[in-house]
This record gives structure tokens, sequence and C-alpha cells, in this order.
């Protein structure tokens, strides 16, 4: 009974820990037009600006990896969430002075934070998944979305009142703090970290090298997935206020007012996807959510219609809504070493976050945003056929070795599934 109070502790402090990003990262996005005006800045010069949160996020992701092996997921997220608190100061600061400069740094803590606290989270609600044999990992990225419903939704209100922007960040700099200071009391301590590995018949041994992880074809494929959802995901985040006030001709408000309705499907998505994944599989999942995305996509680009092209964003933000959370479960599933894939599979996506913003504000510049948005549409429907690459796995459930290209370790991966099913039978007898 202890056990399982614990874990719900923990599971509702990993949804605060996906929460706070959302509203956090939102309250800055409903913000851009703004920004961009105080700055005096061009399409193409935003997108330096927001070059800073992809350096940041880069920079974040690839030590995370390691750190949770060192440390374990607690100090990371500990770590991550600081730096976006942080950052939200900052940006507020930058906007307050209008310099682009500060604003950048701002906006490469917060990329740094997000990308610190990104592997680590979904680590700890992957270990949440195998202990409680339930799906976890969509709910917890829905509270991501959750959030950025809830942040859209304020600094939409905040816009239309004509709230400065460094107030609005302020205000939600102090929720995020207290949010911060309550959550991670409850997250354990060791998990993650590889400095001893404890097998089924509880002897503990020395871990095994790091698996070449970037060598296994099926996990790069994964990551591929990886990379075409969150720049669907990523790409709306970055421009689409902007879109439709410089591509569909709507004011600062109306455009935040979009943003929310992607948000919400996003939310909507992902708090609703852990029924499809345990009755349809992954990979049926993600090519509907591709194919989904890539209808939103063509819609909001080729429609001079302005109510189609708003109403299609609810279509894109359905499709970007399941294809990473999903891919990381999967990434973790595959094999052993589930640190390694899964931050292999998390920095595949962050080029994405990388290369995203100034690649589709230099295009904006030349082409309009409208058109920028065709590279997403690309990678989007490549994504539709490379699906069966997540395997047939459900969520919390490990692959059959072979579907992860380790043939040669199925006796092992079988005994690691036998010890999984008996945690997970011994977690829900202790409920009952």
């Amino acid at each position: 009974m202890a056990l399982d109070l614990a874990v719900r502790r923990r599971r509702r402090s990993l949804f605060l820990f996906f929460f706070l990003p959302g509203i956090a990262l939102s309250s800055w996005v409903t913000r851009t037009p703004d920004v961009r005006d105080q700055l005096g800045v061009s399409t193409g010069q935003m997108g330096l600006v927001l070059f800073g949160l992809s350096v940041g996020s880069m920079a974040g992701i690839l030590c995370s990896g390691r750190l949770v092996d060192r440390f374990g997921t607690r100090p990371v997220i500990a770590l991550g969430t600081v730096l976006i608190l942080v950052s939200i100061a900052v940006i507020a600061i930058g906007s307050l002075t209008a310099s682009a400069p500060v604003v950048t740094l701002g906006l490469c803590a917060f990329g740094a934070g997000m990308g610190a606290g990104e592997v680590a989270v979904n680590v700890d609600g992957a270990d949440v998944e195998r202990l409680t044999g339930t799906t976890v990992l969509p709910t917890l990225h829905g509270c991501f979305s959750l959030g950025t419903v809830i942040g859209a939704l304020a600094g939409m209100t905040a816009t239309a009142a004509s709230v400065p922007t460094h107030w609005h960040l302020g205000a939600v700099g102090l929720i995020s703090t207290a949010i911060f200071l309550y959550a991670i009391r409850h997250v354990p301590a060791g998990t993650g970290a590889h400095a001893a590995v404890q097998h089924a018949e509880g002897e503990a041994t020395a871990s095994r090298p790091a698996t070449k992880v970037w060598k296994d074809r099926k996990l790069l494929l994964i990551g591929a997935i990886v990379l075409a959802m969150a720049l669907a995901e990523g790409s709306a985040n970055d421009w689409l206020p902007l879109l439709m006030v410089d591509g569909h001709g709507l004011d600062a408000t109306a455009g935040s007012l979009v943003y929310v309705g992607f948000a919400a499907a996003m939310t909507l998505g992902r708090f609703g996807g852990g029924y499809f994944l345990e009755r349809f599989g992954r990979p049926a999942v993600v090519r509907a959510s591709a194919i989904s995305g890539v209808v939103g996509l063509l819609l909001v680009i080729f429609s001079d219609n302005v109510a189609v092209a708003g109403a299609a964003v609810l279509f894109w933000g359905l499709g970007a809504s399941l294809g990473f959370p999903v891919a990381l479960s999967a990434a973790g599933d595959f094999g052993p070493e589930s640190t390694q894939r899964v931050s292999l599979v998390a920095t595949i996506g962050y080029v994405a976050f990388l290369v995203g913003p100034p690649g589709l504000g230099f295009l904006g510049d030349h082409w309009g945003l409208r058109s920028a948005m065709l590279v997403v549409l690309a990678v989007v429907a490549a994504a539709i056929f490379l699906a069966p690459a997540v395997g047939t796995g459900r969520p919390g459930k490990p692959a059959l070795a072979g579907e992860a290209g380790e043939a040669g370790e199925a006796g092992e991966a079988g005994e690691a599934g036998g010890g999984r099913a008996g945690e997970q039978r011994s977690a829900k007898e202790m409920r009952s």
C-alpha cells in the first residue's frame, strides 16, 4: 500500500513536471508577435532569436543522458526546471529593455532547461510504466499540452488586455516556482543511474558498457519519426501565431486563439491516446497521427479561407500529439540501456528544434511562412511510411528482442520481460 501511494505521488509529480514547461513555453509563444514588435526585428531576425532556444535545447539534451546515467533522474529534473525558472525572468528583462541578445540568452537557458529535463522526465515516466504496467507517457505528455492550453489562454487574455509582456512572464515565473517546490519532493533518487544494475535474482553487479545504440537501424528509424513529429510540434510552437498573423491576416489576439486550438488538440490527442494505443498498437497510431498532421498542414498552407485554416490547426495538433511520446516509449522498450536509447532518439528529435526556427524563418523571409511550412509537410508525410519502425509493443510492455534487432539476446530479453511482469503483478497485488 505504501509503495502504491509513493508511485501515485511520483506520477502526480511527473504530471506537474510536464505541465510546468508547457505553461512556460506557451506563455512565451503567445507573446511572440508582441516581442517581435518590441524588438523591432524581421521574421528572419526573429528566427535567429528563436535559434537561442534550439541551441540551448540541443546542449541540454546532449548532456542529459550522461547526467542521468551518473546522478539519476531527480537532480537532472531539478536542474532543468531551475534553468526554466531563471530563463523566464531573463526573457522578461529582455522584453522590458527591448534587447534581442537578452531575449536570445533567456531562450537559450529555457531550451537548456527543457533539454536537460526531457530525457530525465521521460526515463522516470518509463520507469513508472514498468512498475504499474499501465500507459503513462502519452498522458504525461498530455499534461505538457494541457499546460500549453492554460498558458496560451492566459497569454491570449494578457495580449487582449495589453498586459506588458514582462509582467505577464513574471507572474508565470512565480507560479512555476511554486509548482517546482511542491513536485520535486516526490521524485525518488537513483532512477536511471547505472552505477549498478539489480538483476531479477537480487544480485547487484556492475553495469555493462553502454551498447552502441547509434548503430541500431530500427532505433534510427524511430528517431526519424521523432524528428518529423518534433518538427510538426515545434514549428507550431515557434511560428503558429505569426503564421496566422502574417500568412492569414489575423490580429495578434486571434493568432493566439488559433494556437490555443492547436494546444487543445494536442492535449486531447495525448490524453485520449492510451485507449487507441492499447487497442490498435503503436504503428497504426503513429501512421494515423502522421496522416492527420498532413491533412492539417495542407489546409493551413493552401487554403485562403481563414476559418478553414484555423480549423485545420486542430488536425495539425492531433497529428503532432502522439508521435513524440510513442516513439520515446518504443525506444525505451526496444532492448537494453533504456536511458541511452531514449537519449539518442530525443537527441535526433531535437535536431528539428535546432534547425527548425532559423530555417523556417529564413524561408519565411523569402517566400512567406505558409510556403516555409511545406518543409514540415514533407517530413510529416515521410513519417506515414516509417510508422512500422515503432514495432508492435504496447506502452509499459517490452518489445520482443527480435523487433529491436537484438536477436542474439532473445533469451535475456525474455528473462527481463518475465522479471518485469513479476514486478507488475506484485504492484497490482499490493494495490488490491
